[in-house]
């Protein structure tokens, strides 16, 4: 049995995490991860990188050339490592997260946060309908299988990521200046963005590993030890992002045209999609179009806060601006951020 307190550890025990492994330290969010954590000054960050990536870890980190399918490669990188983080591109093949659980815990290394980055768990037709959910479950069982401990992050969507992307994902098509709205619009849901994600994981992971007695009632890693940590940035409705782009953009009303479509419906699309595709990459834009659709469900979900509550003020997470993370979206959008990516995906 995991011991429950610092006072039950060897003499000499430091309570804290100082060393931790990031696969993809230079990927989407891997990067605000790396980034937060080295903010903190509190953790020596080792990033795996895979053999031949000519992408650069930010600066700080300390990068270690592994090969994913060779597990002496992963062990030598992995071992000593007091937390791991994992996160993975879609294209990913599939068994490469498996192969780094195993490693990690063939290394010692206790606690891993798997690429996992979700919606409400707790909500069983959400976490079913939802197509980009994956095996949740039996991602989780295999750490703790392995002998580790487990914390994921649920965040829902990513904000800027999903606003920039286009038409699939928020409704949003600026090149051609028209919205989709889901239904009226007006659903609210609940939204991160990839520095508060970050800032959750570096805050999580600066916390003290243990209570130092059962008179101690501080959060600590252990507190969210295989329990998910539940943040967001905003509650906000497709109507709340368009006028928070109207105010950064200028844009009036009448310079966009506006369409309602049924949120089940459109979900329906995006399902025969997947069905219909014949390539892997309209298989993912059918999954993206039922997925994020899904969480606009009136009542379907998209708002856990109001059920389940969240874990920013015990992390001690700021209230982030609304305007601001658009800008980001604008300045994302305006750089062709959606073109790039797909371009790289290809």
């Amino acid at each position: 049995m995991a011991p429950k307190y610092a006072t039950d550890m060897p003499a000499g025990f430091n309570n804290r995490i100082e060393r931790v492994a990031i696969v993809g330290a230079s990927g989407q969010i891997g990067e605000h991860i790396t980034k937060a954590l080295l903010k903190t000054g509190k953790h020596t960050v080792t990033a795996l990188t895979r053999q031949g990536s000519k992408n650069e870890v930010p600066p700080g980190a300390k990068a270690i050339s592994v090969d994913y399918n060779d597990e002496s490669s992963l062990l030598a990188a992995l071992r000593g490592q007091q937390s791991l983080i994992i996160t993975l591109a879609a294209t990913a093949p599939p068994d490469t997260h498996s192969k780094i659980v195993q490693a990690a815990a063939k290394a010692g290394v206790p606690h891993i946060m798997p690429n996992i980055f979700s919606n409400d768990d707790s909500n069983t037709a959400l976490v079913q309908e939802t197509p980009l959910s994956g095996d949740l479950k039996g991602t989780l069982d295999e750490i703790e299988a392995a002998g580790c401990s487990w914390t994921y992050l649920i965040c829902s969507l990513w904000y800027e990521y999903s606003l920039a992307m286009g038409p699939i994902w928020f409704g949003f098509d600026f090149v051609n200046k028209k919205l989709t709205l889901y239904d009226d619009g007006t659903v609210k849901i609940n939204l991160s963005t990839w520095e508060q994600c970050g800032r959750a994981v570096a805050a999580l992971l600066s916390l003290k590993e243990l209570p130092d007695n059962a008179n101690d009632k501080s959060p600590t890693v252990s507190t969210w030890h295989n329990k998910p940590l539940v943040i967001s940035s905003f509650l906000v409705s497709q109507m709340d992002m368009f006028e928070s782009w109207k105010r950064v953009s200028g844009d009036k009303d009448s310079d966009w045209t506006i369409e309602k479509e049924s949120s089940k419906e459109r979900y329906q699309k995006g399902i025969e999609a997947m069905k219909s595709a014949q390539d892997p990459m309209s298989v993912r834009m059918g999954a993206a179009m039922a997925s994020f659709v899904r969480a606009f469900y009136p009542g379907g979900g998209g708002d856990y806060e109001s059920t389940r509550g969240l874990d920013n003020a015990a992390l001690g997470l700021p209230k982030e601006d609304l305007d601001e993370r658009t800008a980001v979206a604008k300045t994302m959008v305006e750089q062709g951020y959606a073109a790039k990516l797909f371009a790289k995906a290809a």
